[in-house]
C-alpha cells in the first residue's frame, strides 16, 4: 500500500521505446486529431492487428441488454475445469473515440490466461456520435449484468474487478465511483492503466511529453472535445474522478503510469488521492515507457517492460483479491 506516490520520467525512453517511435515514424501515419473520428478508427485498427500468441479454451462474442441499446462484449475464459472464480470486466483504451473489442484482444487474452479468470471485454459506445455519459452507461450496465450473471459465467460476485486503460482507466474509475454512489454492484479492485482522471493539462508531464512520444497533447486536446459535450460536464465528478470531493470507500486500486506519457502525473495524483482518502493503492511507474505501452505485447513491437507490468498488475491483484 502506498502512502507518498511520484511519478517520474528516466533521460531517456527504453531502447525497445526508442526503436517503436523510429518504426512509427517511418510509417507516416497520420495523427488522429488531423482525421475524422471514423477515419481515426480505421487507423487504430490496423495499428492494432498485432496480437500474442495466446490461445485460450473459450473466445465468444456476445451482447447484452445496456441502458439505450445492446452493448457488444466478448468473452475470454482460460478456465479448463468447473471452478468459481474471480471476473474482470476490460474497458478498451482509445480517447473515447477509437477502439474496440479487437483493438484491445492482445490485452485482454493476456489479462485472462495470466491470471486464470475469465475477463468480459466491453464495446462501449464511442464519441461524438455518442458523448458523455454514453460510454461509461455502457460500462457500468455490463458491471451489472456481471454480477447477475455469477450462476451463468461461474464466477463470484462478490470479486468483479473493473479494468481499463486511458479513457478505460477513467470508466473503470468512473464506474467503480458510480458503484458506490448508488450502492450498486460490489466491485473488489480497479486497475487503472494510465487513467485520464482530471486535467493533465496542468501538469509537469503534460509539458515534457506533448509531442514526440506517441500520445500528443493535440490528439488528447481532440479526443475531449469529441467527448465532452455540454459545458456543464466538465465538472462532472463521473467524467474526471479526480474531482470527486469524496474519494473514499472505492475499490482498492492499482494504477500503472509511464514516464513519458502526458497522463503520467494525472494518474500518479489520482493514485495519491485515492490513498489519501484511505483506500488501498498500489502504483507502479514505468519510467521510461509511453502511453499505449500496455498494448506492446507481441510483434513488431514487443516491450519487455509491458510484460512487467502485467506482472506487477497481476500481482496486485492477488493482493487485493486476497487469494493466495
Amino acid at each position: 500500500m502506498m502512502t507518498e506516490i511520484t511519478a517520474t520520467r528516466a533521460a531517456e525512453p527504453d531502447p525497445q521505446v526508442q526503436q517503436f517511435l523510429q518504426l512509427y515514424e517511418s510509417m507516416n501515419v497520420p495523427q488522429l486529431h488531423e482525421l475524422s473520428p471514423p477515419e481515426a478508427r480505421e487507423v487504430q485498427e490496423e495499428l492494432s492487428q498485432a496480437e500474442p500468441d495466446i490461445d485460450l479454451p473459450t473466445i465468444e462474442d456476445r451482447t447484452i441488454i445496456g441502458p439505450d441499446s445492446e452493448i457488444p462484449i466478448r468473452l475470454y475464459d482460460p478456465r479448463t475445469e468447473d471452478e468459481e472464480t474471480p471476473l474482470l470486466v476490460y474497458f478498451h483504451g482509445g480517447g473515447f473515440v477509437v477502439g474496440s473489442l479487437d483493438t484491445h484482444d492482445g490485452p485482454c487474452r493476456k489479462l485472462a490466461a495470466e491470471s486464470g479468470y475469465p475477463v468480459v471485454s466491453v464495446d462501449y459506445r464511442l464519441a461524438p456520435e455518442h458523448p458523455f455519459p454514453a460510454g461509461l452507461k455502457d460500462c457500468y450496465a455490463a458491471v451489472e449484468w456481471a454480477s447477475k450473471a455469477g450462476e451463468e459465467l461461474n464466477i463470484d460476485p462478490s470479486k468483479i474487478v473493473v479494468a481499463g486503460d486511458s479513457a478505460g482507466a477513467n470508466f473503470a474509475a468512473g464506474v467503480s465511483l458510480l458503484s458506490r454512489d448508488r450502492d450498486g454492484p460490489a466491485i473488489a479492485a480497479q486497475i487503472l492503466v494510465y487513467p485520464v482522471a482530471g486535467d493533465a493539462t496542468t501538469t509537469e508531464a503534460y509539458d515534457q511529453n506533448s509531442e514526440g512520444y506517441f500520445l500528443t497533447a493535440e490528439t488528447m486536446e481532440w479526443f475531449h472535445d469529441q467527448y465532452v459535450d455540454e459545458d456543464i460536464d466538465e465538472g462532472n465528478i463521473y467524467a474526471s474522478p479526480a474531482l470527486a470531493a469524496d474519494l473514499s470507500d472505492l475499490p482498492p486500486a492499482t494504477v500503472v503510469t509511464a514516464g513519458f506519457d502526458p497522463l503520467r502525473d494525472d494518474g500518479a495524483a489520482y493514485a495519491q488521492q485515492l490513498a489519501d482518502a484511505g483506500n488501498e493503492v498500489y502504483h507502479h511507474n514505468f519510467d521510461g515507457m509511453i502511453h499505449g505501452f500496455f498494448n506492446m505485447i507481441a510483434d513488431p513491437v514487443d516491450i519487455d517492460a509491458a510484460h512487467e507490468a502485467y506482472d506487477a498488475v497481476l500481482g496486485d491483484l492477488e493482493a487485493m483479491l486476497g487469494d493466495d
